[in-house]
Formats: C-alpha cells, sequence, structure tokens
C-alpha cells in the first residue's frame, strides 16, 4: 500500500505544509527577538485553553486559539513596547499551568467519556487524523499567518535590531510588538494539531535556530527558516508513515533536532548583521 495516497496522509501532508510554514516564518522572529520564553509559554497556554473548552463542552480549537492570541496580547501590555520580560513571562507561566490543572481535572472527572482521547491529543498532536474540513481550516488560517508576517517583516526586522532607532523613525514598535506576539500566539495554536502542545516550541525553535546558524542575512535567514521547517515536516511525517511505531509529533521533532544538531558541524561565513540588514 502507498501511504502517499492514502487520504489522512495527504491531509497530514497538505495541513502539515502550510503549518510548518507559518511557523518558520514566525519562529525566525521569535529567536531573533530573544523571545522564545514566551512561546514556551504559549505552549502551555495552548492546552490550558483547549482544556477549559473541552471542560465547557466548546470545540477545542475555540480555547485553543482564543486562549493563546489572548495571553499572547496580554503579556504584550504587560511588556514594555510590545516585548514582555522573563518576569512577566514568568508569572503567566505559573498562573496558566495552575489553570491548566484545574481544567484537566474538571474534564477527566466530567466529560472523559464522550472524548476520553482529547487530552492526549491535545498534548501530543494528531496530524494524522485531521479531516478534509480541519485541513482545508488549518491550510486557510497558517496561510493567512505567512501573509500577515511577510507583511510586517521589514518594520518588524528594523523593530527587532534596533528598537529606539526605529521608535524615532517613527516605526510603531508597540503596536508590532502586540501584532507580532498575536502571530505567535494563532501559530502555537496551529502548530497544536501538528505536534502537540508538548512540542510546538521545538517547530517554532529548532528551524530558526538552524537558519541563523547558516546566514546572517536577515531575509536570506527568515526563508531559510520556513524552508526548513517544511522540509522537517515532510521528513517526519514520510519517517512516521514508514515506521508506524513511530508517532508523527515524536518524527517530525527528531527530524528537526537532527536539522539543526547538523548546524553545529558546518562552519558557515559570517557577515555583519547590520550591514545585511
Amino acid at each position: 500500500m502507498n501511504v502517499l495516497t492514502q487520504p489522512f496522509f495527504q491531509h497530514a501532508l497538505l495541513a502539515g505544509t502550510a503549518i510548518a510554514l507559518a511557523a518558520g516564518l514566525v519562529g525566525y522572529f521569535l529567536v531573533l527577538r530573544a523571545q522564545i520564553f514566551t512561546g514556551d509559554a504559549l505552549s502551555h497556554v495552548a492546552f490550558t485553553g483547549a482544556m477549559a473548552a473541552l471542560a465547557g463542552g466548546y470545540d477545542l480549537r475555540l480555547g485553543l486559539f482564543a486562549a493563546t492570541i489572548g495571553v499572547g496580547l496580554l503579556m504584550a501590555g504587560i511588556g514594555r513596547r510590545g516585548r514582555p520580560d522573563d518576569v512577566a513571562i514568568g508569572s503567566v507561566f505559573a498562573w496558566i499551568l495552575g489553570l491548566g490543572a484545574f481544567f484537566l481535572t474538571v474534564y477527566t472527572t466530567s466529560r472523559s467519556g464522550a472524548q476520553g482521547g482529547a487530552g492526549t491529543t491535545v498534548l501530543f498532536g494528531s496530524i494524522f487524523g485531521l479531516s478534509t474540513g480541519q485541513t482545508q481550516l488549518a491550510v486557510l488560517i497558517a496561510a493567512a499567518i505567512s501573509v500577515v508576517l511577510l507583511l510586517i517583516a521589514r518594520p518588524l526586522l528594523f523593530a527587532t535590531l534596533d528598537e529606539a532607532v526605529a521608535a524615532a523613525r517613527g516605526v510603531p514598535v508597540r503596536l508590532l510588538g502586540f501584532g507580532f506576539l498575536a502571530l505567535v500566539g494563532a501559530t502555537a495554536a496551529e502548530a497544536t494539531q501538528a505536534v502537540g502542545s508538548l512540542l510546538l516550541l521545538g517547530l517554532l525553535a529548532a528551524p530558526a535556530g538552524a537558519a541563523i546558524r547558516l546566514t546572517d542575512r536577515p531575509f536570506h535567514a527568515l526563508a531559510l527558516s520556513a524552508g526548513l521547517a517544511v522540509a522537517e515536516m515532510w521528513g517526519g511525517l514520510l519517517l512516521s508513515a514508514e515506521a508506524p511505531e513511530l508517532p508523527p509529533s515524536f518524527a517530525i521533532m527528531a527530524t528537526a533536532s537532527a536539522v539543526y544538531a547538523a548546524t553545529f558541524l558546518i562552519r558557515p561565513r559570517r557577515t555583519a548583521l547590520p550591514a545585511a540588514a
């Protein structure tokens, strides 16, 4: 049986490609802006939001997007110029983990009979279980995230590299900070369907980290991050399909980690980042 002809794999490949593209683009700026801890916090927010929706009897995607985008904007609001510090993120992190434990208890005691595996799905993803409708929605949302990120890429890069000068030149630094964290939240919610809330940080960070190690040219690195994320998604899905004992989320993250580790064997020629920018 050729797995490439199976609907479940075609859905996973289509949705995974779009999700990985968005994660690669957003992840590049997440790493460049040193906001990985924010992404880690939002991965736990994704779990808490999904559990809250399930505990209330709603579609878990509603909880995913509402929680991640809402908390992303909250963290931007309590941070300087839309960039929260570690203290603010850590406080939100602890609060969200507590809420997650509460909603998980409510869900498992009152609604586990109806959707017993939903909690595991949120934690580890279910990309091979996407329906046609879910696939189409995932592609549309991921495409929208990618387009918006590309539209703000140049001013966001300016604000990232030299915030003070960007603000003096009239760049809306704070508004960009809010918008970027909203995009990170939406990407986190979307990536949860592919790799789960526990592993989504790897999909955001590993391709971007590899790209930044390979080139100092910002827009080359942005494109490379997106390309690596898509390639790693394809590689992980094919690996999982050929070895069914490997969960797809594990296979995707293993591929991404291997590519990142391989960059330490390469000594790229470096250029000055300000000049390239």
